[in-house]
């Protein structure tokens, strides 16, 4: 059963595999976290979970079985908002979980962290997450850069 839990330091393991599986596969839209990333990923994990007790950040795993088959985040938390982002193991693309997790995110954004808006990005040529954004009411708001990529910014407020 597919499932969404908040990032614990028990998933450091699976989250690390889930990464290095998919790597090329998610620099074909987004840029590459590059070998630092890897090399240090126990540290990174560390002070991912470290924002987190801190309430900036919520992170979370998307787990089929004991399996992450996705991760799901809520970044930069301030003044009831917070920046949405995702990834979806390539084995798992195109079969709606997308879809599900940002649905089911926004929910808890809402009931659980109280948030009254998200926002997120996409690089223009990530036409899947674009489609995933407006499905899910997301409204796209203008143009953004995202590390030298041209995109487009969204919004969804939560309280409507």
């Amino acid at each position: 059963m597919v499932r969404i839990e908040r990032l614990q330091a028990g998933h450091a393991d699976e989250v690390l595999r889930f990464e290095l599986e998919n790597r090329a596969y998610f620099a074909r839209f987004i840029s590459d976290r590059g070998d630092a990333y890897f090399a240090e990923f126990g540290q990174r994990h560390q002070w991912l979970l470290d924002l987190q007790e801190a309430g900036v950040d919520h992170l979370h795993v998307i787990l089929d079985g004991d399996r992450v088959v996705g991760r799901i985040n809520l970044v930069e938390v301030d003044d009831g908002s917070a920046e949405l982002g995702y990834r979806i193991a390539e084995a798992s693309a195109g079969r709606g979980l997308a879809t599900w997790a940002v649905r089911e995110i926004c929910d808890r954004a809402r009931t659980e962290y109280g948030l009254s808006q998200l926002t997120a990005m996409t690089t223009t040529g990530n036409v899947a997450s674009q489609k995933i954004l407006e499905r899910t009411g997301f409204v796209r708001t203008g143009d953004v850069e995202i590390n030298g990529e041209p995109g487009y910014g969204y919004v969804r407020r939560l309280d409507t």
